[in-house]
């Protein structure tokens, strides 16, 4: 990943039979049907044919978006292919419910949503924020800029605003004599900011495995009487600043009668062409066709096991946004050589848009407008 990217800024559980969202504002009543057994990450990919014979995305062109960053337009860069905005996520045993701007912004009305991670945050932050664009219309009024640590579009009219906080570990960064000191025992400073916002969705993974300058600290310590070193072994590392994260929400300084917590998955990228068998492949770069069926064929990633440990330890009520399967049947879903990364960079990391975080947001969309005390 490169410099440039940083510039720009229980588990699965089971839905209710029916619940009926009514929104007194304008008298909005949303029903949704999903069987109890249903798991909207179980599924695969499927043929949407009632896409416009124009190509277009189903719910919002990326050319009338205006808050898509330069690295993930990829129509605006070039992409010749459209296939990759046709398909559209069924799940197994139930459908996912359509994404609806206005039933998400009368939900949510007041409300402030952050999204707190690396830059694949951007992504779900852009996304969510196309869909709403394309809601409301040209015409509503929303504000793009700063809001104390975050980055924000705020919708006037409904007084909701979609925040991204930056940070690529979630466990906090020190400056200390000897360099940048990434503390595995402590939460991110802004752990104190976070515990305002109404919905919270959390996600690191991509950052613990690079080296080099780029990777953003220089040592590195695990609990405040230990010594502090200038490695170890990553995976390690990862699992224990998710404990200490998840040992943060459980610490009794969020308000669970007010703040809904997420934690979204572990992003795969689409590097290593052998893991969907097409060993002849460089990268992701030709693929404009999604994996079949449900399963990949390398299977999860190793430390997507991790996460789901550390949920299973948290008492609080956190929910498991496992998109990392649907995603990883998606190695057609990124820019590839399509963006403004520039000097011929390939990114199989991050996801056009429109795309594949439309997704995600459709299946928060279904959990935020199912929960009856969001209102």
């Amino acid at each position: 990943m490169r410099n440039s990217l940083r510039s720009h800024g229980g588990l699965v559980s089971h839905l209710s039979i029916l619940i009926i969202a009514t929104f007194s504002t304008h008298l909005l009543r949303q029903v949704f049907a999903i069987p109890r057994t249903c798991n909207l990450f179980q599924g695969s990919w499927v043929s949407d044919n009632s896409s416009k014979s124009n190509n277009i995305p189903l719910v919002y062109d990326s050319s009338q978006c205006p808050f898509i960053n330069p690295l993930f337009d990829c129509a605006k860069h070039g992409r010749p292919d459209r296939g990759y905005l046709r398909y559209r996520w069924q799940p197994s045993a139930c459908n996912l419910p359509k994404f609806d701007g206005k039933v998400f912004l009368e939900k949510l009305r007041g409300k402030t949503i952050v999204i707190v991670g690396d830059s694949i945050s951007f992504n779900q932050q852009e996304s969510l924020t196309c869909l709403l664009h394309a809601a409301v219309g040209p015409n509503s009024k929303i504000t793009t800029g700063t809001m104390g640590p975050y980055n924000s579009n705020y919708f006037q009219e409904y007084g909701v605003t979609i925040a991204e906080f930056y940070t690529r570990f979630l466990a906090q960064i020190t400056t200390e004599k000897i360099g940048r000191v990434l503390k595995l025992h402590l939460i991110n400073d802004y752990g104190n900011v976070w515990k305002d916002a109404d919905v919270l969705i959390f996600n690191t993974g991509f950052w613990w495995d690079v080296n080099g300058n780029q990777k953003g600290w220089d040592f590195i310590q695990d609990g405040e009487n230990n010594p502090i070193v200038r490695d170890m072994d990553r995976t390690l590392a990862f699992r224990k600043a998710l404990t200490t994260w998840a040992k943060w929400v459980d610490s009794g300084v969020l308000n669970f009668a007010k703040t809904k917590v997420f934690y979204q998955g572990f992003y795969p990228d689409h590097y290593r062409p052998s893991e969907w068998g097409r060993p002849e492949l460089k990268d992701c770069a030709k693929e404009t066709e999604p994996m079949s069926g449900s399963t990949y064929p390398a299977g999860p990633p190793p430390r997507l096991s991790i996460v789901e440990q550390v949920l299973s330890s948290i008492k609080s009520p956190v929910q498991f946004l496992n998109v990392t399967t649907l995603s990883q049947l998606r190695k057609d879903g990124h820019p590839g050589r399509y963006s403004d990364a520039g000097n011929g960079f390939v990114d199989c990391t991050h996801w056009c848009l429109a795309g594949i975080p439309d997704t995600w947001s459709s299946i928060i969309f279904a959990y935020l407008t199912l929960d009856e005390n969001m209102a």
